[in-house]
């Protein structure tokens, strides 16, 4: 790890705090907690094989005017990386902890990739009344909600035709070539992206070893996709698509898809960027999300 990467890991677990959940320590960043309470909370969840760290940058201007909590999911970022099931269930009941903890009682919630699965699974919790809580709107960024519609990497389908084991250290992919691979779902445009800090946050504790376990969510996805997608299209609050239209995995169509379901749901194409918008267009995303969550 370079020291430019070792500061700036360093600077974000010092903005944040580690809470016991489930029997966990899970990482969340708490901004502008004092900020206007005429603004609901925002949730942020991310994706995978990545963290919250996917959205520091974003955070100052994000917590000007409101409070944003970001979480590291179980096995992600700065949380316990434990030998385990992950499982989308389970990453719910983090969130749901860590909103009980926080004393969050009405949000909007932000989710990206893998944090779209999680985001449905707390929706469908919510219609079913198992989690009280106000939501009063939500964000999608680029994830694979119509799996059968996902073009996975060549990565991905290595590690899902692995064991669902933890991997071998010798086998477990290295920080330069995980920040390699998260390269190549940017658009060609953003070649020059450093997602070096956040490969080094995958690795960090043995997650890169944990890969092949964690990425079961897309097994699990196309098993429930009912119960997911199906929460993201019938939960009755408002609903905002963010999405980079160059993202080689989650396929702009998939857009086109959810819009059948709900055509009342607003649209802001980032363009130029790809699987990553918020770390390649960061300054058109923020106009996006200030859009949807007005």
């Amino acid at each position: 790890m370079t020291e430019k990467t070792r500061h700036e890991v360093a600077a974000w677990e010092s903005r944040g705090a580690y809470h016991r959940i489930g029997g966990h320590s899970i990482f969340a960043v708490d901004a502008g907690p004092g900020a206007d309470e005429r603004c609901e909370p925002l949730l942020v969840v991310h994706g995978y094989p990545t963290s919250s760290f996917d959205f520091a940058q974003l955070v100052p201007a994000l917590a000007e005017h409101r409070r944003v909590v970001l979480v590291d999911l179980l096995g992600f970022g700065l949380s316990d990386k434990p030998d385990t099931t992950y499982t989308m269930a389970g990453q719910a009941d983090v969130v749901m902890g860590l909103a009980a903890e926080l004393g969050l009682e009405r949000m909007a919630l932000l989710t990206h990739d893998m944090g779209d699965t999680v985001g449905g699974e707390l929706l469908a919790r919510h219609m079913e009344g198992t989690w009280p809580v106000e939501i009063t709107r939500r964000v999608v960024t680029n994830g694979s909600i119509y799996i059968a519609m996902a073009h996975l990497t060549a990565g991905q389908q290595l590690l899902l035709s692995l064991p669902d084991a933890v991997i071998d250290e010798g086998a477990a992919p290295p920080a330069d070539a995980l920040s390699a691979s998260l390269v190549a779902t940017l658009a060609p445009g953003h070649g020059d992206v450093d997602m070096t800090p956040h490969a080094a946050l995958v690795v960090r504790g043995g997650g890169n070893r944990l890969l092949a376990r964690t990425i079961r969510y897309v097994e699990e996805r196309r098993a429930n996709e009912r119960r997911f997608t199906g929460a993201i299209e019938r939960h009755p609050s408002p609903l905002s698509i963010v999405w980079g239209p160059e993202d080689p995995i989650a396929v702009a169509p998939m857009v086109e898809e959810l819009q059948k379901a709900r055509p009342d749901a607003a649209v802001s194409w980032i363009e130029g960027a790809g699987h990553y918008p918020q770390l390649e267009e960061p300054t058109a995303y923020l106009e996006a999300l200030e859009r949807a969550l007005v």
